[in-house]
């Protein structure tokens, strides 16, 4: 009897680590036969888990999806990134999923073995939040956007920009994008006719699903939203030559500030924008990296200006 549960737990742990096996293939990882695998199958759809069947020399076993979620199998590292999301998930960005990410985080911790479970706590004791203000957003409207760029169906909603001006948009939707603090979505608006980035909690529901449409030719929305959250919507952008190389320099600019591409092995350079000169003026200074400006021509005076204050400082300096 503790044989068959433990080759039920092993048959398990295969059918979740690979999309498909062939009937031999598992009959030689669990030491059994062909038949013996057939029953272990049989079994494991007892206790409610999908295991889907094809005949034929390409045939063989898939875990599907059920109407219910049956019991996982994690491994250590795997059920150690599991509770770490869900503490994550318990004081996130998203709302009204934190009661939901403590519960199944208790469910967790209850049956795990000792060993791990002292490695979360102790992650949880040296772990303080730091409370902020940023928006949340409603899962819901995040489960609609997800499935609306899966299933390439148009979407409907009023969106309200940065002035607080509403419209109605109608769109093409292509990904998602978190940026750690806030949810991005990009989109093919319609109207406009060209893409655009939409922050998720500035868009109001009800979000109207439409007909399906083919896919465009997309940007890459990662850089995409970088662009156009760090340089496109200030007054000023600007571009600098960093004498750094392009992993040294991105260890000290998040996608949110600017975006970066490499000038050869030992320089970089950095498009950003803010609504102050003065203010990519004291960034560029801050960096600590030799450095030339690209454009605009004006910054290079307050760059001056900024210089000769700190040196008048430095001189009064006792």
């Amino acid at each position: 009897m503790w044989e068959t549960s433990a080759r039920l737990l092993r048959l398990l742990s295969l059918l979740q680590a690979r999309r498909h096996w062939a009937g031999a293939d598992l009959a030689a990882r669990l030491g059994v036969t062909e038949r013996t695998v057939r029953r272990d199958v049989d079994r494991l759809r007892g206790l409610g888990y999908p295991v889907h069947a094809t005949p034929g020399i390409a045939g063989g076993y898939r875990l599907g999806a059920g109407g219910a979620l049956p019991p996982l199998l994690l491994d250590d590292d795997e059920a150690v990134a599991v509770a770490v999301g869900l503490r994550t998930g318990a004081g996130g960005t998203v709302a009204g999923i934190e009661e939901a990410s403590v519960r199944a985080l208790a469910k967790l911790e209850q049956v795990m073995p000792p060993r791990l479970r002292s490695r979360i706590s102790a992650l949880a004791t040296a772990t303080v939040p730091l409370s902020g203000t940023v928006p949340t957003v409603d899962p819901d409207t995040l489960t609609v956007l997800a499935g609306a760029c899966r299933d390439s169906v148009r979407l409907r909603f009023t969106y309200s920009d940065r002035d607080g001006a509403t419209s109605v948009r109608a769109v093409e939707p292509h990904r998602l994008v978190h940026t750690g603090r806030r949810w991005y979505l990009v989109a093919y608006d319609l109207d406009r006719a060209d893409w655009r980035t939409f922050r998720v909690d500035r868009l109001e529901p009800p979000l109207t699903t439409g007909p399906r449409f083919t896919p465009r030719d997309p940007p890459d929305a990662a850089s995409y939203v970088s662009t156009n959250i760090s340089t496109a919507p200030y007054r000023y952008q600007a571009r600098i030559r960093l004498h750094a190389p392009l992993n040294t320099v991105a260890a000290q600019v998040p996608p949110t500030v600017g975006t970066l591409e490499a000038a050869g092995d030992t320089a970089c350079v950095l498009t950003t924008g803010a609504d102050s000169l003065w203010l990519i003026a004291v960034h560029i200074g801050l960096m600590g990296f030799e450095f030339e400006v690209l454009e605009p021509p004006e910054l290079v005076d307050h760059l001056r200006a900024l210089a000769a204050r700190v040196l008048r400082g430095v001189e009064r300096a006792p």
